[in-house]
Parts: structure tokens; C-alpha cells; sequence
């Protein structure tokens, strides 16, 4: 039976309802792999600096852009590339892989496919590309992508909708 999701109309939930999933709190104290942020990304995200008293003005650049651990890509009419920089904590040699789960309608592409972390090489950065497949106005759809080595897996969700026209009005 598909769960579903509170409020009206009822719906099948969707990863807005139920989120990530319950914590493991022993697998999250070895994450293996850790997307860093400074916080002066989020105030070019949020165009404002650090003060005593912050004062944010609109947004000045899209927020899949920050190195989060998740990709939400608003407004994908068009194919859309963006960078994640992922740091290596665990194992000194490591080698992970890609696995991606493409959202419906959505074509994801990943390069490189392949992480090889050594002493000399803790940190890599990799570009994602999201593509739409269709030219539908389109609901949120779900993916992901996976980096995995024998040991760990480390997963990135993805949720983009595919937008053909903002209004009904823009389509004539």
C-alpha cells in the first residue's frame, strides 16, 4: 500500500512528506564523504553580509548552486550544470563510484563518474548535469545520485520539476 501524505486533498507522498528517512546515528558519525560549506556562501546566496543584525535583500543566485548534500533545481526548462565539492574523511584510499537514479523526464550526467581519493587527494569536485527529457509542464519528480565504494554509500536527492511556460498565458 503507498503511504500517503496528510492534508487535502490526500495524496501519495513524495519526498516532501517524508523526508530522508530516520537517522542512523553510527553510520552518521563515519560519513566517509562530507560536503563542506562556508558560510560566506550563504550570504552570496543570500547577497547580505555577517553583522550584528542580518538584512538579507532577494535572492541573487540559485540555491542548487550551494554544496549541499541534496540538488533541487527549480525551473528546469533547459539543461542545467551545477558543481558539488565533496571532502573525503574516511579511508585515506578510497574509490568511489557513481550510481544515478534519474528522475522521470529528467537525464542526469556526472562527471567524473569515478572519485580516487589518496593523501595527496582528499578533496574533488564534480559537475552534474540535469537535462529535461520532455517539453511537458511538469510536477516535482525524484532521483538521486549515489557515490558507493565496498564500505559506504553515499547519497545525494534529487528533485527538479520540468517547466515548459511560467503561466498559461505565456504559451500563446
Amino acid at each position: 500500500m503507498p503511504i500517503l501524505a496528510e492534508g487535502l486533498p490526500r495524496k501519495i507522498a513524495d519526498p516532501f512528506d517524508y523526508g530522508g528517512g530516520h537517522i542512523n546515528p553510527n553510520r552518521a558519525a563515519d560519513p566517509k564523504l562530507i560536503y563542506d560549506i562556508n558560510p560566506k556562501d550563504y550570504n552570496y546566496f543570500f547577497d547580505c553580509t555577517i553583522k550584528t543584525s542580518v538584512s538579507c535583500n532577494a535572492t541573487s543566485t540559485p540555491g542548487y548552486l550551494l554544496n549541499l548534500p541534496s540538488i533541487s533545481a527549480l525551473d528546469l526548462r533547459y539543461p542545467v550544470t551545477l558543481w558539488r565539492t565533496v571532502t573525503n574523511v574516511g579511508e585515506v584510499n578510497a574509490v568511489y563510484h557513481v550510481v544515478i537514479e534519474n528522475p522521470a523526464g529528467i537525464k542526469i550526467e556526472v562527471e567524473p563518474s569515478v572519485l580516487v581519493f589518496n593523501a595527496a587527494n582528499k578533496v574533488h569536485t564534480f559537475q552534474v548535469k540535469l537535462s529535461p527529457l520532455w517539453r511537458l509542464q511538469g510536477d516535482y519528480t525524484f532521483g538521486s545520485l549515489t557515490w558507493y565504494n565496498n564500505q559506504k554509500k553515499v547519497r545525494i536527492p534529487i528533485a527538479a520539476p520540468i517547466t515548459m511556460y511560467d503561466l498559461f498565458a505565456d504559451v500563446a
